[in-house]
């Protein structure tokens, strides 16, 4: 297993900073690529005392716009990404993420009560964070009760319980937006997703969240391997089947709602990423757990480059480019389904 981490998680991180090196190099400023790397580089310490030739604007647009928007991406990518892997272990579903479930969507609630209303300051930049995972949390339990049946939860019906509370969500989220005019442009904007107007202040809110989520998946992983035997099966191996569901979706969710608070509803990346690694990886959760940050961060950068840079200098929605992708994959995934349950029946 160690031998298999190593190898794709080196793969994954070359791939990440040969990407990082691409998206640093392009934007919609039309600036020399050396005038770019000559700025980054003169940002170290031991460089400083050479930066004084470069104008302050081309020195904020690179330090300040275009590398805290990818450094940004990144975070908020693996952190959808993990939410998703550890959604779809603990309900051992590959089409359960954050979106499908309507947790992205009911952490929107939060989020948009606090924007439209003006409370986002009340406690910082944490403001809508917390109420964000306040309302994800609320809409989870919701979601399992609708699809909760004799005590136990119903894999089949849970999707579309998922689907039904984000539709009726999604449609309170956009009443919310359209009781304030003030800011409404604003608001439709992030709830289609973006990055643009972020800055080094949001990634360091969401940093905290990933450097506490990423271990406590990985301790779970292992639990999530043996989910797959069934909770009768994995409690009779010794695993505390109550806590590991608890803690895994606390989690999930709580990655799930910084990551919304910050770049809105960015649907499919914790669908694409766990499920694409679990055909190229295996289903070993001790792989998929730690893979799915570094490719989700992957994932999410080429998803946020594309968006600012295809139409230039006009800026596409970051929710449009990850659901032009997210949606046909679901729909793959559905039928694949439906083909594998058909051989089976026959």
């Amino acid at each position: 297993m160690r031998r298999k981490l190593f190898m794709y998680g080196g793969a994954a991180l070359l791939l990440l900073v040969v990407s990082v090196v691409v998206s640093l190099s392009i934007g919609s400023s039309r600036m020399p690529l050396p005038d770019v790397w000559g700025i980054l580089l003169h940002q170290l310490p031991w460089m400083s005392a050479a930066s004084e030739h470069w104008d302050a604007a081309d020195i904020a647009i690179v330090t300040q716009l275009r590398l805290s928007r990818v450094v940004l991406a990144m975070l908020v990518g693996a952190a959808l990404a993990l939410a998703g892997a550890g959604f779809q272990g603990v309900l051992r579903n590959p089409l359960a993420d954050p979106f499908t479930l309507g947790v992205a969507t009911g952490c929107s609630v939060g989020a948009a009560f606090m924007i439209v209303f003006g409370y986002q300051t009340i406690i910082g930049l944490w403001s809508v964070p917390v109420v964000a995972f306040v309302t994800g949390m609320i809409t989870l339990v919701i979601v399992f009760a609708l699809s909760r049946a004799r005590g136990a939860i119903q894999v089949e019906t849970l999707i579309l319980s998922g689907v039904i509370v984000q539709a009726f969500l999604g449609a309170f989220v956009t009443f919310l937006v359209s009781m304030s005019q003030s800011v409404i442009n604003e608001a439709m904007f992030w709830l289609m997703g973006s990055l643009n107007g972020r800055s080094w202040a949001h990634a360091r809110l969401i940093a905290p969240f990933l450097i506490v989520g990423i271990p406590v998946l990985i301790r779970y992983a292992q639990h999530l391997n043996l989910f797959v035997l069934g909770e009768k099966h994995a409690a009779h191996l010794g695993v505390n089947v109550e806590r590991t569901k608890l803690m895994v979706l606390i989690v999930s969710t709580l990655l799930t709602a910084v990551a919304v608070s910050i770049a809105g509803v960015v649907g499919f990346v914790g669908l694409v990423v766990p499920h694409l690694l679990r055909l190229i990886v295996g289903p070993d959760y001790r792989l998929i757990v730690p893979l799915s940050a570094v490719c989700g961060a992957l994932y999410l950068l080429w998803a946020d480059t594309l968006a600012r840079t295809a139409l230039s200098p006009k800026e596409i929605s970051l929710g449009v480019v990850t659901a032009l992708i997210g949606a046909p994959f679901f729909a793959y995934l559905l039928y694949r389904r439906k083909v594998l349950q058909g051989g089976a029946q026959g």
